[in-house]
């Protein structure tokens, strides 16, 4: 055993080197070898307990997102083959089954059609080849909806096991995705004839969705078929459909072997029938339900210790939120470049240094405008923070006055 642990250690300060190596400017190509003499058959769960015991040593969670880039030159081959009697993997409808199914559809669109347009579009920058391009861009930013369920079901789970320095990692990677892909809109909608840049940034976003397929397959979607469990993965499957899915749909419902699902109780018949008394009335939990889910905003409450308690569903919500979100500390649901933000906001709450934050951010269309209020008891003591967000468009084209009934 003592040998098993040295050698972890020993592995975890060749990681340290390669992870400083990387920040001084090396390549992968230079870093390679020195990870294949090391590496040569590690398995999933070492690299995940490695990368979050470097994490919990301080070091940021930047620094180790720089091993992501190399993740994909440098595990193939060196993962250790997952053998199972049952692959649920492979079950039409099976959450997994269908994050795959997306990724061939996003190889695909690459492969059979961004590949080729962007060649047409660098041969000739005709104005139809520049929407066809732009086209293909729209389509594969539908990746949005994959990345969301991965990071708001996938990734709690694995929080709640204790694994939280891949999700940080690759939700970081993610971010950057979006953003490349993005920019790279951006340059085609206001196309000034620098092609070459096109080209250039295409291809860099291109590559890295292309390595991530790579990193979800033999890194991510192995580690959560070992660490979570059936209801789990239905869980997950009940609550895709709210985010929604990228490029496919899943061929069909997928119902676990193991979980008897008619057994369970309608959520109602589980509720308290009383009333709740409050300072100025009384009303049942459904019509504290209804109220909540009516209010013309989303409101998320985070609890004093930093845990998600409740969050409203209104017909719209402007950010997406399901129910694994419930119990899951608040930082973890927030990408990493946006955590500092979050926890320097909570830390003035506690203080008493606020009271309250305001922001304001364009969404699409939407103008968004985010509250964050400091929720204390009766002896002004903290108990939680309560986060409202509503799309103010509409309301800031109001003029004049409005008095009588719309017909």
């Amino acid at each position: 055993m003592s040998e098993i642990i040295n050698n972890r250690e020993y592995r975890q300060k060749i990681l340290k080197e390669i992870i400083k190596e990387l920040h001084s400017g090396k390549t992968v190509e230079e870093v390679k070898p020195k990870f294949e003499k090391n590496f040569k058959g590690v398995s999933v769960n070492e690299i995940s307990q490695l990368e979050q015991a470097l994490i919990k040593e301080g070091i940021p969670v930047e620094e180790i997102q720089r091993l992501c880039d190399v993740h994909a030159a440098l595990f193939k081959g060196s993962i250790e083959e997952i053998h199972r009697q049952q692959k649920p993997e492979e079950i039409p409808g099976h959450p997994i089954h269908t994050f795959k199914l997306e990724n061939r559809a996003i190889e695909k669109l690459i492969l059979e059609k961004m590949r080729p347009d962007l060649e047409e579009f660098l041969a000739r920058d005709t104005e139809e080849n520049r929407l066809k391009l732009l086209e293909d861009l729209n389509q594969l930013l539908d990746i949005d909806k994959h990345y969301s369920r991965k990071e708001n079901l996938i990734f709690p789970y694995l929080e709640k096991y204790g694994i939280t320095a891949p999700p940080k990692v690759m939700w970081g990677v993610d971010d950057e995705i979006r953003e490349e892909l993005k920019q790279v809109k951006n340059l085609l909608i206001d196309y000034k004839g620098n092609k070459e840049k096109v080209k250039e940034e295409l291809n860099k976003a291109l590559t890295k969705v292309t390595e991530m397929i790579f990193k979800e397959e033999n890194i991510l979607f192995p580690m959560v078929l070992e660490t979570l469990s059936e209801d789990e993965f239905l869980a997950i499957a009940e609550e895709s459909d709210e985010i929604g899915y990228c490029l496919i749909q899943p061929e069909k419902q997928w119902r676990p072997v193991n979980v008897n699902v008619e057994s369970k109780e309608p959520e109602e018949k589980l509720s308290p029938h009383g009333y709740i008394k409050f300072e100025t009335g009384i009303l049942t939990p459904k019509e504290i339900s209804l109220i909540f889910n009516h209010l013309p905003v989303d409101i998320t409450f985070v609890n004093k210790e930093g845990i998600v308690k409740y969050f409203s569903q209104g017909k719209e919500r402007i950010f997406a939120r399901t129910k694994s979100v419930i119990g899951r500390k608040v930082e973890n649901c927030h990408p990493p470049a946006s955590v500092h933000i979050v926890n320097k906001l909570v830390e003035d709450f506690k203080a008493g240094v606020k009271d309250h934050e305001d922001f304001w951010i364009k969404l699409g269309d939407n103008f968004v405008y985010i509250r964050y209020f400091a929720v204390r008891d009766e002896k002004g003591e903290y108990q939680g923070t309560l986060e409202v967000t509503q799309n103010i468009k509409s309301i800031q084209k109001i003029t004049g006055e409005k008095r009588l009934l719309s017909e």
